[in-house]
C-alpha cells in the first residue's frame, strides 16, 4: 500500500503537463517582451548609445590575442613580411617623389592657360567671339526656334544693363565668389574680408625646385588697395615623403610637416587681424573709473598668412594642432581644387560634383524612422496608446 501511494504521489495528469508547460511559456514570453523593451529604450538613450560607441572605439585596433597563439617559428616569419612591408614603403615613398616631379612638369603646361585665365578675369585681355562660345548640354535638347528666342531675351537684357551701369571690367569678384561658394573657405571669412578680397586677382602654386626638399607655395595677387602695399602674399607648405622611422606602416603619401606665412604690411588703420576694445577699470581703494584700450586679436581670413610656428621639438598644445591641421586641409585644398578648377567654383559647378560625394544621411536617418512607423501600423497586434488624461487643449468646449 505504501508503494501505492508513493506512486499516486509521483504520477501527474499530462493535462496537468499541458497546463504547467503553458504557463512556463506565457512567462517566458512575456520576459522576452520586457527584454526587448528594455533593450529599445537602452538604445533610444543618448548617453547609453555614446558609452557603447566609445567602448567600441576602443576596440579598433586591438589586438585579438591571435598573434601571441602563434609558434615562435611563424612568428619568425610574419617579423620577415613586416621588414618586405618596409621595404615597400620606401618604394611608395619614391613614387610619390616621382609624382611629385611629374606636378612641376605638368604645372609648367598648366601655368600658360592660368595666365590666361587671369588676364580675362583682370581685363588685361578681351576673348574673342570664338573663345566665348559655349553650348552647355541643356541648350542641345532645345529646338533651334526657342534658341533663337532666347538668344533674342538675352540680347535684350543686356543692352538694358549695358544702359542701366557701365560695362563693367574682366569678371569682378571672382575670386571671392569662389571663397564664397565653397564652405572650407567661406568659413573663413569675415565681412571685413570681403572689401580687401574685391582685389584679389589671381592665386598660383609653385612647387620646389626639382634636387630640392619636396614643397609647394601659394602666391596671392592683389592689385594695388587701400589696405596693404603687398602685390603677393605667400604660404609655404613644406612637405615629406618618407616613412617614419619610428612607425613606417602608417606612411600613407607624402604628408604636410609645416607651413610659412609673410608679413603683410597693413596700413595704419586697416589691420583686420587686430581689433581695439575698451574696458572700464574701477580702482579698488579710490572707486575712480577708467577706461582702457587693448588691442587684440580679430577673426579674419587674412590669419591665414600667419601660421602657428611649429617648435624644433614638434610638440604643439591642443590649439596649435587643430588650427594647423585645418590650415593644412585648406592649403592642400586650395592646391588640388581651387586653384586648377576655379571657374567651375565660381559657378558652382564644382560645389555640385563635391556634393555628389557624399550621402545624404539625414534622409537616410529619416526613411529608416519612416520604415519603422509604417511596420508598427501595418502590425495586427499593434494598438496604438489611448491618452487617459488628454491635455486641456484637446478637451471638448
Amino acid at each position: 500500500m505504501a508503494d501505492l501511494d508513493n506512486k499516486d504521489q509521483t504520477e501527474i495528469d499530462p493535462a496537468d503537463m499541458e497546463d504547467v508547460e503553458e504557463v512556463e511559456e506565457e512567462e517566458t514570453g512575456e520576459d522576452n517582451s520586457k527584454a526587448r523593451q528594455l533593450t529599445m529604450q537602452m538604445m533610444q538613450n543618448p548617453q547609453i548609445l555614446a558609452a557603447l560607441q566609445e567602448r567600441l572605439d576602443g576596440l579598433v585596433g586591438s589586438p585579438s590575442g591571435y598573434m601571441e597563439s602563434l609558434p615562435k617559428v611563424v612568428k619568425r616569419r610574419v617579423n620577415a613580411l613586416k621588414n618586405l612591408q618596409v621595404k615597400c614603403a620606401h618604394i611608395e615613398a619614391k613614387f610619390y617623389e616621382e609624382v611629385h616631379e611629374l606636378e612641376r612638369k605638368y604645372a609648367a603646361l598648366y601655368q600658360p592657360l592660368f595666365d590666361k585665365r587671369s588676364d580675362i578675369v583682370k581685363a588685361a585681355y578681351e576673348p574673342t567671339d570664338e573663345e566665348c562660345e559655349w553650348k552647355p548640354d541643356e541648350e542641345e535638347e532645345l529646338t533651334v526656334s526657342k534658341q533663337e528666342e532666347m538668344k533674342e531675351k538675352a540680347k535684350v537684357e543686356e543692352e538694358k544693363k549695358d544702359e542701366e551701369k557701365e560695362d563693367p571690367k574682366g569678371i569682378p569678384e571672382f575670386w571671392l565668389t569662389v571663397f564664397k561658394n565653397v564652405d572650407l573657405l567661406s568659413e573663413m571669412l569675415q565681412e571685413h574680408d570681403e572689401p580687401i578680397l574685391k582685389h584679389l586677382q589671381d592665386i598660383k602654386v609653385k612647387f620646389s625646385d626639382a634636387g630640392q626638399p619636396m614643397s609647394f607655395t601659394l602666391e596671392f595677387y592683389f592689385e594695388p588697395n587701400d589696405f596693404f602695399p603687398n602685390t603677393v602674399l605667400t604660404k609655404t607648405y613644406k612637405m615629406r615623403s618618407e616613412p617614419d622611422e619610428s612607425d613606417p606602416f602608417s606612411f600613407d603619401g607624402p604628408e604636410i610637416m609645416g607651413c610659412t606665412g609673410c608679413t603683410v604690411d597693413w596700413i595704419k588703420g586697416k589691420n583686420v587681424t587686430l581689433k581695439t576694445i575698451k574696458k572700464k577699470q574701477k580702482h579698488k581703494g579710490r572707486g575712480t573709473v577708467r577706461t582702457v584700450t587693448k588691442t587684440v586679436p580679430n577673426d579674419s581670413f587674412f590669419n591665414f598668412f600667419s601660421p602657428p610656428e611649429v617648435p624644433e621639438s614638434g610638440e604643439l598644445d591642443e590649439d596649435s594642432e587643430a588650427v594647423l591641421a585645418a590650415d593644412f586641409e585648406i592649403g592642400h585644398f586650395i592646391r588640388e581644387r581651387i586653384v586648377p578648377r576655379a571657374v567651375l567654383y565660381f559657378t558652382g559647378e564644382a560645389i555640385e560634383d563635391d556634393d555628389d560625394d557624399y550621402d545624404e544621411e539625414g534622409e537616410e536617418a529619416d526613411d529608416e524612422e519612416g520604415e519603422e512607423e509604417a511596420d508598427e501600423e501595418n502590425d495586427p497586434d499593434y494598438e496604438p496608446k489611448k491618452d487617459a488624461n488628454p491635455p486641456e487643449e484637446c478637451k471638448q468646449q
